[in-house]
């Protein structure tokens, strides 16, 4: 047995979870969510309690069984709560900043980068050096943070670039000098 897949999920209050035939739907006080799902798993729900179960031990019912249940926690969590990613800059003279809907980006090349998030990302800037990517979706979220952060990726010399909240740049040591 899965030791994530057979783990139940907690519904809050806020939550309201639809099962059709393949389809799962969550909203809840932050928005909408909804998932296809596989005919390997099956969703119940009994006391506010969401319990995701396989129907067969096939490879793929083993495999699947864990994915849905973290994808439909996510979906959970998401509407209840959000999520966010916080990513830092680090460098002389970066900076990041709103220009209306447009995240501004200025990272040492000879022109600013503009960036447009989709409607349901919330970027935000609460200083020059932080920039917080928030949403419902998860996975979303963390690509928006990634697409950002391909802008100006950490270098290991200088330590300069974007770089999520709590990551560690393996540092290197330069050229040595001559003997």
């Amino acid at each position: 047995m899965s030791r994530i897949g057979k783990m139940p999920i907690k519904l809050a209050d806020q939550a309201k979870v639809d099962v059709t035939d393949n389809m799962i739907s969550v909203s809840g006080p932050k928005g909408t969510l909804s998932q296809a799902m596989v005919e390997e798993v099956t969703i119940t729900i009994a006391d506010g309690v969401l319990s995701v179960q396989r129907k067969d031990d096939s490879k793929r019912a083993r495999a699947m069984h864990g994915l849905y249940r973290m994808l439909v926690n996510n979906m959970v969590e998401g509407v209840t709560k959000g999520f966010t990613r916080k990513l830092e800059i680090t460098g002389v003279g970066y900076r990041a900043e709103l220009k209306g809907d447009l995240l501004a980006l200025t990272l040492g090349y000879s022109h600013m980068i503009f960036f447009k998030a989709p409607g349901d990302i919330k970027i935000e800037v609460p200083d020059p050096v932080t920039v917080l990517v928030s949403g419902i979706d998860k996975a979303l979220v963390g690509q928006i943070a990634a697409k950002i952060r391909s802008f100006r990726k950490p270098e290991p010399y200088r330590g300069k670039g974007i770089k999520y909240e709590g990551e560690v740049v393996r540092r290197k040591e330069g050229k040595a000098a001559g003997k």
